[in-house]
């Protein structure tokens, strides 16, 4: 793949040493600020949103109250790829999750096409839950005092307003909090992980004092397609645990505390989600959920009868969406942080403010974007590309870890996945199959999407790479489909 000037090609390989390397530069180094608690309240706070809130009713509907398999099956299904992210975040403790994985195992285009799914992802990602979020405090506001925003400045102009303020507050609002410091952002979010863990608890608590067993026959309606049908959806209720990558570099002990933060945030959301599909079934039918907008507030009022139980249920969706917002968010800034780093996008925005040892500069300008998609742009169609950007990203990390395993068997692995490489090989599958039921239009903007990136690669990325600047005067560059040789930038 070598090419005539001498220059690695598009597929050339990073070395993990010289990435870890980097890390330390003036001006380009993260600061070391999180612990094993905060990076897994980070995932606790990616992962349970609106998704438990409201996926609980839909995946009723379709499993009836096998739904609590179908919750269980769902986490054993991210749980292969939550495996290969612990071992890659551990051994490569670098921000840019999925995309600095990929640059160290399948080359710098295939790590540029993650990298561009992932800014789509996350970008898109967190002007949807802005919008849900400025809907949520709607309906607390409503259930809590009895008055709303009015639509013109709630709504975005696809829902029937002009500009929606609500959206616009909470994307500035983290921002302005990123931008301040990690170690600020991860107390504000452990609150936050608190307060809707709390309100969960509350719910469980209420519905087992009214446990009946009544709603549970029959068990499983539609059988085994049933209970999958509904995986199928409420898998996206655990997407999340991968934002807890995006943090490696500012972990104070990254071998040891990425690994538990990834498991451990699947594990706690996992038991929430499986008690509280029990408690709901116990106390409410799988019409009377699928029925309703909020079910768990339904199931509360009337299961339990607490019709006050509106209220604390839509605080704490309020709550569980702006820890979202503020993780993911902050999942989004690292990874673009990582390609400017690298020098497929301007180098400058990778720059670290010295007072608050963040990239401020490219937060705020990150901020502003999204903040603007938010208020304005119609989401309900280029949401759909979330989906399948994360699975992807999964099936990547899967094939990374398999990759890394044959290239570098010698390479420091703090942790490992076990039965490798059975188990990431059922990571892709799960994820395939997953991708496989999505609609084809879904695939085609997807698609659409990464010719983009490429010929924005071909246009800037390749040319400003800072790979190929360092080692476009290092002759030689003769096998750079095996990392493993010195020629591809291995400082040994």
């Amino acid at each position: 793949m070598a090419t005539t000037s001498g220059r690695p090609g598009i597929f050339a390989v990073r070395d993990v040493r010289s990435l870890i390397t980097e890390t330390a530069e003036e001006g380009h180094g993260l600061k070391k600020a999180v612990g094993a608690t905060h990076l897994t309240a980070m995932g606790v706070g990616a992962i349970i949103g609106t998704g438990i809130f409201v996926v609980i009713g839909e995946g009723a509907g379709i499993a009836g109250p096998a739904v609590i398999l179908s919750f269980v099956l769902a986490a054993v299904a991210c749980a292969f790829s939550a495996l290969s992210y612990a071992e890659l975040a551990s051994s490569i403790p670098v921000a840019g999750s999925a995309y600095t994985y990929t640059y160290a195992t399948l080359g710098e285009l295939v790590a540029w096409i993650i990298g561009w799914d992932l800014i789509l992802e996350y970008g898109v990602s967190v002007a949807a839950i802005a919008v849900g979020w400025g809907g949520n405090l709607n309906a607390f506001l409503d259930a809590a005092f009895g008055v709303a925003l009015p639509d013109a400045i709630a709504k975005s102009p696809e829902d029937g307003g002009i500009f929606n303020l609500p959206a616009v507050f909470v994307v500035l609002a983290i921002t302005f909090l990123l931008i301040r410091g990690v170690t600020e952002s991860a107390r504000v979010n452990l609150v936050m992980v608190a307060v809707k863990l709390v309100v969960l608890l509350f719910f469980i608590v209420v519905a087992f004092a009214n446990f009946g067993t009544g709603n549970f026959q029959p068990f499983a309606p539609d059988g085994v397609d049933g209970v999958t049908a509904a995986a199928a959806v409420i898998f996206f209720a655990y997407i999340g645990f991968d934002a807890v990558s995006t943090g490696s570099e500012e972990a104070k002990q990254p071998a040891r505390d990425l690994p538990l933060a990834i498991i451990g945030s699947l594990v706690i959301c996992t038991i929430f989600y499986v008690l509280t599909a029990v408690g709901a079934i116990g106390i409410a039918s799988p019409d009377q959920l699928e029925g309703s907008d909020a079910p768990l507030a339904a199931a509360l009022d009337q299961g339990a009868g607490i019709s006050w139980a509106a209220a604390i249920l839509a605080l704490g969706a309020v709550v569980a969406i702006t820890s979202v917002v503020l993780v993911i968010m902050y999942g989004q800034t690292r990874i673009f942080f990582a390609m400017c780093r690298d020098g497929l996008l301007p180098q400058r925005l990778a720059q670290v403010n010295q007072r608050y040892g963040t990239p401020a500069r490219l937060t705020m300008i990150l901020g502003v974007l999204i903040a603007i998609l938010a208020a304005l742009v119609p989401l309900s169609e280029i949401v759909k590309l979330v989906n399948i950007g994360t699975l992807f990203a999964f099936v990547l990390v899967n094939i990374g870890v398999i990759v890394l395993r044959r290239t570098r068997p010698d390479m420091p692995r703090p942790y490992r996945v076990p039965w490798s490489p059975v188990l990431p090989i059922l990571g892709i599958a799960f994820a395939v199959y997953l991708m496989s039921d999505l609609p084809w239009d879904t695939w085609v903007r997807f698609v659409v999407w990464l010719v983009i990136g490429v010929v924005i690669y071909w246009l800037y990325g390749y040319k400003n790479s800072r790979l190929r600047r360092e080692q476009s005067a290092t002759p030689g560059w003769a096998r750079e489909s095996d990392p493993r040789t010195p020629e591809d930038g291995d400082p040994s």
